[in-house]
């Protein structure tokens, strides 16, 4: 669908794209400036496997500081984004014939990078009316002898559900009774409008237990330099080198050196990033709130927001493709990232406040007129 639209706006047609999450801003210019000085000091040869050594301390001291006991830079590892960390964990706790908890909806390139470790994937339904917050009740129902891992996403992407500390404290004590594994994807730390974030790697009792994977890619407008990380137990990350350096045998040196200056200084863009999407989530929240027609589920953080079309009596595919064919709005179906997302589309907030008002209009109209035919 968003190729679809994308070739049908590069052939002049006027599409409101709502449906991918690129940043609407570039990388700031402080850290290109910083990758470019790296690259002409000669910053271009091998990297230590488990990452440069400033990195790594910086990446220490700030989940250090997080939570509040220490970590060291041999719980730390770079990866090419946090999809690479994702696929070296999977392969390092997961084989054929185990099962991994994930909660559905899902971003969709969980599943490839999950099958790719020949283990099963359990979907755990996440339901619209609980604000598509993960209960354990659900997970109770959902674990079997085989499970070893749950894989959590907080904040929730695509659905833009935060977990409240309690709950995620309640996620991980289910963990630990179980005896699983929990990776915790936190793409969106950074992106929270209501609530506070709450990580399990930050509770003691369960940090063992818990391999974080995060990245620059969102929080500073970082998508294509794919500079991510996994933090852990030790006894894990040793592992988890020995799969990574299998894999790729270290990263560029100066991706690593910008990595390093974006989490050490503050930058004005960003916070106007946050601005702008905190503004578009509620201005969408707002607009669609209006009809009947349609349900919108206000984000708590992240950068796209689930809206409930199932009034129309459409699936979100259907409604999604009618939405493009008529009225040149690109969204993304639902169904894209689960069938716990069926009868809902999701929009991008990375479009801008005219984009959104346009999208939103359309989308109530389309809506509506599907309710009174």
């Amino acid at each position: 669908m968003h190729a679809r639209a994308h070739n049908r706006r590069q052939a002049g047609d006027d599409i409101v794209m709502l449906s991918i999450g690129e940043p609407h801003i570039p990388t700031p210019a402080a850290i290109v400036d910083k990758a470019a000085d790296s690259l002409r000091s000669g910053r271009t040869k091998y990297a230590i496997g488990r990452g440069e050594p400033d990195l790594l301390a910086t990446l220490a001291k700030r989940y250090s500081e997080r939570s509040g006991r220490e970590v060291t830079s041999n719980q730390v590892t770079f990866f090419p984004g946090s999809h690479t960390a994702l696929y070296a964990l999977c392969q390092t706790l997961l084989e054929a014939g185990d099962e991994i908890l994930v909660p559905d909806p899902f971003y969709a390139s969980y599943e490839g990078i999950i099958r790719a470790s020949r283990a099963s994937i359990v979907t755990v339904p996440l339901r619209p009316e609980s604000g598509f917050h993960l209960e354990v009740a659900s997970l109770e129902e959902a674990i079997t002898p085989r499970s070893r891992v749950l894989l959590l996403n907080n904040p929730h992407n695509p659905t833009g559900a935060v977990l409240t500390p309690q709950r995620v404290q309640e996620i991980a004590e289910f963990c630990k009774r179980h005896d699983l594994w929990l990776i915790s994807d936190e793409a969106y730390e950074h992106l929270i409008y209501d609530g506070t974030f709450a990580s399990p790697f930050d509770m003691d009792e369960y940090a063992e237990r818990t391999a974080v994977i995060a990245s620059v890619s969102k929080s500073h407008a970082m998508t294509g330099w794919r500079c991510g990380w996994a933090v852990g137990s030790e006894e894990l990350l040793e592992r988890l080198v020995s799969v990574s350096e299998a894999m790729m045998f270290g990263a560029q040196p100066f991706a690593q050196d910008a990595t390093d200056f974006a989490l050490t200084n503050h930058f004005d863009e960003l916070d106007q990033m946050y601005a702008d999407y905190k503004r578009r989530a509620r201005l969408v929240a707002e607009m669609l709130a209006t009809s009947a027609a349609v349900d919108c589920h206000p984000p708590q953080g992240g950068i796209f927001v689930m809206v409930d079309v199932r009034a129309t009596g459409l699936t979100g595919e259907e409604f999604a493709w009618q939405l493009l064919a008529e009225h040149n709005v690109a969204t993304m179906p639902g169904e894209s990232f689960g069938a716990a997302g069926g009868g809902h589309i999701r929009l991008s907030l990375t479009a801008d406040d005219e984009d959104i008002e346009r999208g939103c209009e359309r989308i109530i109209r389309l809506a509506e007129g599907l309710v009174s035919s």
